[in-house]
């Protein structure tokens, strides 16, 4: 095998010392060791043809424990050594940071935090994500300051540079020794997101809180994009990587498939429904992220993973144990994947399937489908016997169904690869081929059923999508490119809805981070995922498939409100960096060496960007001589000790006030859950329940739920300016206006009272609970006013409070009489037409008739 050669170029001044300024530390190129090259070849390029620029070429080929010693008359000093390891010296490399202590750590963290995003319902809820990020950022703490505790100068020279190069790269060997791994620029798309969100939360936005958690969000795959990365670099990352997938995505799956089979119980993990057009069975998977459509989605970019990997094993004669290892969890991850009915996870890993095949070499294909047909005819068998039983099987039943489900699917793949491999005449690979046809149109039927009973029973919920869609587009052209703020959706949409449908996510990801960020978001979001791609279609393209996954079907549901989601993207992107590094290293284990030192003779002709490097290194050259004079040795020893020692400084201190203020917030989030949480359990009214209120609030006064708690314990003036104040936090907030609105008719302040629960209305026209609350509350501020003696203004009242019921009851008739889908059930309310003829007689007449039969039911 030939060895593969690289020009390396040093030159060198006089004295011997190395000028080698076109040594980066972002190198992308590395040794196996962690070494870095230096490629000359632009510098010794040949302007034209004929010139006569004479240079000295020798190839040796260098092998452990062996140095080799290249003289040269302009160069006397040049010398490339190499290691016990065979890697570069120390004047043309840097060492990398290893340690087997340090893999073992950062990976462990890594998978953890993995699992840990797994197990808490995908870090969906806020409450779910506060823990997690308080060990992330523990951990991240505590190997940064071992980390930084390691970075020391070892030698005197180093200590005390000679010359200003020397000094100069001693700072950057700091410096690189903090950002030389490759894929550490991947940090700063979610850092990029995290400070969008910081500035909306501090100049202000639809939901401080909800700024706030998603600042908190994105710091967290900031912290686990920057342990990625670490890990990424480290030796043997592509198996710490690639075993945190396994595990990550074995656990999704059996724990789905089993608590369908009624062994594991899983609270939460099969939605039921009676609408048929939400489950044609009853029953939907949604697993541990208790989302059947976000399940069927992570559940098929495992599948198409393990397919992908499982294909290249079946392309070659193995041993029958290691096919079957290969395809064992094919069958499992394909069943939960039919049984989340998600129609959109369905096409978006069709499409997926469709590309990975179209990819692939012409030789290739052939055991994707083999892999393919097997697993893919039994799930549909295995999802129809459990369809039946609207996932809730007897146990026995169920476990040998999916026993024998497997073993077939297991036998089968055996089957057709000892056919496909068989080498006998054409016979073998025909009934293999026919096979492949028999199941996956098997399979494609079964499977179909379901999508074909949901869509006879209607397209509502498309409808739904559509209209939201419209609806958000609408709203993010009012701030188009700087967004709403965190949450914008969930807060907003009762506002500008066209219909009652209910959605508090908008089921789309890109309008998501465009409601909430904008333009500028959606170009940071987009960049990243488009880079990330490149990567893994050059270095990983059996990760390939599942990237896309991500991508489409985060287009058509809220899969990216899960940060789980974002940090297995994370996990591709770094799997795809270790694979890159471990394919570089085993090409250049066997480098030949090609060193070329450059001669620059009368006449020569360098091209104009050698020429003015050459110039350049002749200058530097002449100003290092200068250093010699004592006075300016000892000037730039303190500039380069002083620069080194404001960089060290500002690092630290950069990465302890994002760490340390993560860790401080959280902290303080994480206290206000709990203290709330232990006020709901109190009873209402209870001097137990203020206290733990009052702790809450001091911990997170953003939070409007306990706000709004908090002030219903308060007396009426206090509870009022609480509000108030609340409302510089979450101005879209409805159930806050309607609490302001009820403390002034408990005033008597019947004006006031009724320009609250306008704004309340407007913010949530299709509440019928909130529209007749509001009449009740009119009707009580217009009898106080009448009995303390204002009737022109009671009048007036009870006017204002005519007018919001004839609004609700116009609404509810349109509602009504229309055929737009009624997913709140909007109606007018039972005590409504009471409540708007007391106001009406109140309105009209001089001494109403009052019927405290009525007004004394509250809504």
């Amino acid at each position: 095998m030939k060895n593969r050669t690289m020009d390396k170029g040093a030159v060198r001044d006089r004295r011997g010392y190395a000028v080698n300024v076109m040594e980066q530390a972002f190198d992308g190129s590395r040794h196996a060791e962690g070494t870095d090259y230096v490629d000359n070849r632009d510098l010794c390029n040949v302007g034209s043809k004929g010139s006569k620029v004479s240079t000295y070429n020798r190839e040796d080929t260098y092998n452990k424990d062996d140095t080799y010693k290249k003289d040269d008359k302009n160069n006397p000093n040049g010398a490339i050594q190499t290691d016990a390891s065979g890697s570069f010296s120390q004047s043309l490399r840097c060492k990398r940071y290893s340690g087997s202590g340090w893999t073992v750590g950062v990976g462990i963290l890594s998978i953890v935090l993995l699992l840990a995003g797994c197990l808490s319902r995908g870090l969906y809820y806020s409450a779910d994500l506060y823990p997690v990020i308080l060990i992330a950022a523990g951990s991240i703490l505590i190997l940064f300051f071992l980390f930084f505790v390691g970075i020391r100068p070892q030698k005197a020279s180093e200590r005390i540079p000679v010359s200003w190069v020397q000094g100069q790269r001693n700072i950057e060997r700091i410096v690189e020794k903090i950002f030389r791994f490759p894929g550490m620029w991947r940090v700063l798309w979610p850092l990029g997101m995290m400070t969008c969100f910081g500035l909306h939360a501090w100049a202000g936005s639809v939901s401080k809180q909800g700024s706030m958690d998603e600042m908190l969000r994105w710091c967290l795959l900031g912290m686990f994009t920057l342990l990625t990365a670490i890990l990424a670099a480290r030796t043997n990352a592509a198996r710490w990587l690639a075993c945190g997938w396994q595990m990550a995505g074995g656990l999704l799956v059996l724990s789905g498939i089993l608590a369908v089979c009624g062994i594991l119980p899983l609270p939460f993990g099969v939605m039921r429904t009676a609408d048929p057009e939400i489950s044609s069975a009853g029953a939907r998977l949604g697993g541990l992220l208790q989302y059947p459509n976000a399940y069927g989605a992570v559940v098929g970019m495992y599948a198409l993973e393990r397919l992908t990997a499982a294909a290249r094993v079946i392309a070659r004669p193995v041993p029958a144990g290691r096919l079957i290892a290969a395809v064992l969890p094919l069958m499992p991850a394909q069943a939960a994947f039919l049984l989340s009915e998600s129609r959109g996870a369905w096409l978006a890993t069709g499409c997926a399937a469709v590309a990975a095949f179209a990819l692939q070499r012409r030789g290739a294909r052939l055991p994707l489908l083999l892999a393919t047909a097997a697993p893919l005819a039994c799930a549909a068998w295995l999802y129809r016997q459990l369809a039946a039983a609207q996932l809730a099987p007897a146990p026995v039943p169920g476990l040998l169904a999916l026993a024998g489900a497997w073993a077939a699917a297991l036998l089968g793949t055996l089957l057709l690869c000892r056919l496909w491999h068989s080498g006998a005449a054409k016979a073998p690979r025909a009934a293999a081929l026919t096979a492949i046809v028999l199941a996956g149109a098997a399979a494609a039927l079964m499977a179909v059923a379901s999508t074909a009973d949901r869509l006879a029973a209607g397209v509502g919920t498309g409808v739904s999508r559509l209209q939201m869609w419209r609806d958000a587009l609408q709203l993010w052209t009012e701030a188009a490119w700087l967004g709403h703020g965190g949450d914008t959706w969930r807060n907003m949409f009762r506002a500008i809805q066209s219909s009652p449908y209910v959605g508090g996510e908008v089921h789309n990801g890109l309008l998501d981070l465009a409601l909430d960020t904008g333009m500028i978001g959606i170009l940071v979001v987009a960049g990243w995922f488009l880079l990330t791609l490149r990567s893994i279609f050059h270095f990983a393209p059996q990760l390939f498939p599942s990237v896309l996954v991500f991508g489409l079907h985060g287009a058509m549901d809220f899969d990216w409100s899960f940060t789980l989601f974002w940090m297995l993207f994370i996990w591709l992107g770094a799997w795809a960096t270790a694979l890159k590094t471990e394919t570089e290293g085993v090409q250049r284990s066997g480098v030949t060496l090609k060193y070329t030192p450059i001669r620059s003779k009368s006449g020569s002709k360098l091209g104009s960007k050698s020429r003015s490097r050459f110039l350049f290194l002749r200058s530097l050259s002449i100003h290092t001589r200068l250093l010699y004079v004592p006075m300016w040795r000892s000037f730039f020893h303190i500039l380069q000790r002083v620069t080194a020692w404001l960089i060290r400084v500002s690092t630290v201190m950069i990465i302890l006030f994002w760490i340390g203020g993560t860790v401080w917030l959280t902290s303080r989030y994480v206290v206000a859950e709990v203290q709330y949480r232990q006020a709901m359990s109190e009873p209402d009214g209870t001097p137990a329940q203020k206290v733990h209120l009052m702790a809450a609030f001091q911990s997170n006064p953003n939070r409007p739920d306990i706000v709004i708690s908090l002030a219903r314990s308060l007396p009426g003036r206090e509870a009022e300016s609480l509000l108030l104040n609340s409302l510089s936090h979450s101005p879209m907030h409805p159930q806050i206006y309607i609490e302001l609105g009820r403390l002034a008719a408990q005033f008597g302040e019947g004006q006031q009272a009724g320009e609250y629960f306008e704004q309340a209305i407007a913010l949530n026209r299709y509440d019928g609970i909130g529209q007749s609350t509001a009449l009740y509350w009119m009707e009580q501020a217009a009898r106080r006013e009448w009995k303390a003696g204002y009737r022109d203004r009671a009048r007036q009242t009870a006017a204002a409070g005519v007018q919001m019921y004839e609004r609700y009851q116009l609404l509810a008739e349109e509602v009504e009489a229309g055929n737009v889908r009624n997913d709140r059930r909007f109606v007018l309310e039972e005590h409504a037409p009471g409540y708007g003829e007391n106001l009406r007689r109140i309105a009209t007449a001089f001494s109403p008739p009052f019927t405290p039969e009525l007004t004394k039911r509250s809504p």
